[in-house]
């Protein structure tokens, strides 16, 4: 004779045993979809590149041997790096793109990490409570600002600004461009450096101030060191939100594809590129297979970046914990 309490307690065990191996089930093909949905995102965009390098016709025609290899003799780094994809004799360098994403990349980042720490540990440390309540979603509102809109901003407004307070010769250049690409990058580096200094341990900060410490030197020297694991995994998001950003490049770093070091100076990234050329680029064409070896480049750059981050991430946290 069964006991009923029994049954129901085996029917309900039963019956959660099957809901979670669904759920499990459903989660592992969503992982494993996505993986290869970017995967023949990748093959499709490696495939349309392919005829650089493989067709003989369309490599002479793209000439890249000369323009992004060969170091021609006697002619300036303008000269000799040149993006001119039409003409009679077309060019296809990358690398006045390449320059132009690291110059956006490197000012981006040189204004979102100090600004997106610096906030992070003021909101996690020393800000009042009902201060806080306002201070992370006013901050991360701005994730939801169309890139579009801060690229208008840049081209109408701060351009103007930049050029009037520092004199710069062109209106539009790589400041332009990375103050702007720094603003989207804000939210990231706050909110990812916040949730990792609100999740250090609370005997942290009390150990710190039993010692003597101030606050501030507690926050500088013991929140900030703990959560190091966060803020740099936000420097490595950033980072490849700065490569991959296109509209807030487009419009405000000048879309010149010149070869120079200057911040001053004009600039077109990778990504830029390929959205201001695509639409009107001829099929099968050696500039439609150039534009794909850029996106191609990219997701390269990204993944490497985003690899070498996760790993230095992860032997950051070994460390910390006392591990070899």
């Amino acid at each position: 004779m069964t006991v009923p309490g029994k049954a129901n307690l085996a029917r309900g065990v039963r019956g959660r045993f099957i809901r979670d191996r669904l759920m499990t089930s459903v989660f592992t093909g969503a992982g494993w979809f996505a993986i290869l949905f970017i995967t023949l995102i990748f093959a499709f965009t490696f495939r349309e590149a392919m005829p650089i390098f493989t067709d003989p016709e369309v490599a002479r025609e793209a000439n890249l041997h000369e323009f992004f290899v060969k170091q021609l003799e006697g002619e300036r780094m303008e000269q000799r790096f040149v993006w001119q994809p039409v003409g009679d004799i077309p060019k296809f360098s990358f690398v006045p793109l390449i320059l132009g994403t690291l110059k956006a990349t490197f000012v981006g980042l040189l204004v979102a990490c100090p600004l997106g720490v610096a906030a992070a540990l003021f909101s996690s440390e020393f800000a009042p409570p009902r201060l806080r309540e306002w201070i992370k979603p006013m901050i991360e509102l701005l994730a939801g600002i169309p890139s579009v809109v801060l690229g208008f901003f840049a081209l109408m407004v701060l351009g103007t600004w930049l050029q009037e307070a520092f004199g710069f010769t062109y209106r539009l250049n790589a400041w332009n461009a990375g103050i702007a690409l720094g603003i989207a990058l804000l939210p990231v580096v706050f909110t990812i450096s916040e949730d990792g200094m609100s999740s250090v341990p609370r005997y942290y900060r009390e150990g710190s101030l039993a010692l003597g410490a101030s606050r501030f030197q507690t926050a500088w020297k013991v929140v900030l060191p703990a959560a190091l694991p966060a803020v740099f995994a936000s420097f490595v998001l950033a980072f490849g939100r700065a490569i991959g950003e296109t509209m807030i490049l487009l419009m405000a770093g000048g879309n010149a594809a010149i070869t120079s070091w200057s911040l001053g100076d004009p600039l077109r990234t990778l990504s830029a590129t390929i959205a201001a050329e695509l639409g009107e680029v001829v099929f099968g064409d050696p500039h439609y297979s150039a534009l794909f070896f850029i996106g191609t480049l990219l997701f390269v750059i990204t993944f490497i970046s985003n690899s070498a981050g996760q790993w230095f991430i992860g032997r950051m946290q070994r460390r910390m914990q006392g591990e070899s």
